[in-house]
């Protein structure tokens, strides 16, 4: 059983204007004087949990997170058609993050990101990594293009009926193309009906790829209001169909860069979204670095998972 710390709310909450039109929310969260940790959200556009925090020592930790470009409670908001999305790419957030870190007089800090923000906190540490202290990270990705051709084509092989339904969300003659370029699409559509459809059907594909897990949760990905669906499809097509700007196999070829920063990768066995030989990958170009596979875990955790992320966490509070 994980033994977690009481409910810690937020002492401090905040805006930091990025210079470009977009506004990025932030919040704090346990000791003011405390190790610095920052909690990078996944997705891309899912939003930082609005609730309390309970894995971080609330005595020993200044637990950071924010909401990155265009989802959450940052503004402006991915389902406002006017949004810009040429203003959201991989460079911008990873920006945005080093913003953060010197508006609030942070030296280094812990990151701490899974899945999506596994590949972001991967990024930024290769690109600053004197701002690092340490790395934890769960549902290890680095969302190169054979990855988001796995999620969003090869798994069909174990979901075809799904699958098949998520093709048939675009339009006939871009079924055989570039599926997550004709969703990117129709995520820019001014009909907010299109909009909306093309978000439930999305999701539903990214449910069914989670259902037959260990602990898999019905609607894990779907259950959320209707402007955050919106939201999260359009941030996902609009950075998945980009190949998220990285070169391909980019995050590993780097990965020598975060030699001297302590880091655990904690990873599902049989994580179908994102199967587990990347983080083998990872772990073996990161030098130092410390893989835990779990064996009853997929993409959406276990107790077992939750129990090697917060020894993580627990191990690196007095470092």
């Amino acid at each position: 059983m994980v033994d977690f710390y009481a409910p810690t709310s937020p002492y401090d909450d905040g805006f930091l204007d990025t210079g470009d039109g977009n506004r990025i929310y932030y919040e704090q969260l346990g000791n003011p004087e405390g190790k610095p940790a920052l909690n990078v959200h996944g997705g891309p556009g899912s939003g930082a949990p609005q609730r309390p925090t309970r894995a971080w020592d609330p005595e020993r930790y200044r637990v950071i997170r924010f909401d990155q470009r265009n989802c959450g409670r940052s503004t402006p908001h991915a389902s406002d058609p006017a949004a810009d999305m040429s203003l959201n790419t991989t460079q911008h957030l990873i920006d945005d993050m080093e913003r953060l870190r010197v508006h609030l007089g942070v030296e280094k800090w812990l990151l701490n990101g899974g899945s999506w923000g596994a590949t972001l906190v991967l990024a930024y540490a290769q690109q600053h990594p004197e701002r690092v202290s340490e790395m934890v990270v769960p549902a290890v990705t680095t969302t190169r293009r054979a990855e988001i051709e796995w999620l969003y084509r090869g798994a069909g092989r174990f979901h075809p009926e799904a699958w098949d339904r998520f093709r048939d969300g675009v339009p006939e003659d871009e079924r055989d193309g570039d599926l997550l370029a004709a969703y990117a699409r129709l995520m820019e559509n001014p009909d907010r009906a299109v909009r909306e459809k093309a978000a439930a059907d999305w999701l539903a594909w990214e449910d069914a790829v989670v259902s037959n897990e260990p602990n898999g949760v019905p609607g894990m990905y779907g259950d959320r209001e209707v402007d955050a669906q919106i939201a999260f499809v359009r941030i996902c097509a609009h950075f998945f169909s980009n190949g998220a700007w990285l070169e391909e196999d980019q995050l590993l070829r780097g990965a020598h860069r975060l030699a001297g920063i302590p880091g655990v990768l904690v990873h599902g066995r049989h994580d179908m979204g994102s199967p587990v030989g990347t983080a083998w990958e990872v772990a073996k170009a990161w030098p130092g670095s410390r893989l835990h596979i779990i064996e009853d875990s997929g993409h959406a955790g276990s107790e077992a998972m939750q129990e090697a992320v917060r020894g993580a966490i627990e191990e690196f509070k007095n470092r």
